[in-house]
């Protein structure tokens, strides 16, 4: 049930997704030289913001509890055939996006697969982070 007088979420709401990395500069060069993000800024050496495709995403090196999330600590994936958290992005030729990923350095699981109404493949960014091309087909 939507409250008028607070709604939420509000056009001033966006997303940003976090992944927990182990090398920022590799994870940060990964994602903008490999799949075309922009770097909007770091912090510290322990963290940046990324814009990629329409939304934001921020690269955290991992850590201890904060009296914000206690008993919360952040790591990378420890075990990248086992995945809790995926990322698609949806494209308008998978083979085509597959080829030019290739290119720029990505490693993929294996070719497109066709399922029939979808066309997808799948990468992994340096920690594991599993990342998905998908194209919708008729």
């Amino acid at each position: 049930m939507t409250d008028p007088e607070h709604p939420f979420p509000g056009p001033e709401v966006a997303v940003t997704q976090i992944l927990v990395v182990t090398d920022l500069a590799r994870s940060r060069a990964w994602w903008v030289e490999v799949l075309g993000a922009s770097l909007y800024r770091e912090y510290g050496g322990t963290s940046a913001v990324l814009r990629f495709a329409g939304t934001w995403l921020l690269l955290v090196t991992g850590g201890d509890p904060t009296p914000d999330k206690p008993g919360v600590a952040l790591a990378a994936p420890g075990e990248p055939d086992r995945v809790s958290h995926a990322m698609t992005l949806k494209v308008p030729d998978c083979r085509a996006a597959y080829e030019t990923l290739r290119d720029r350095g990505a490693e993929f699981l294996a070719p497109p697969y066709d399922w029939g109404a979808e066309v997808r493949a799948f990468t992994r960014d340096p920690d594991g982070h599993l990342v998905e091309i998908s194209e919708s087909v008729g």
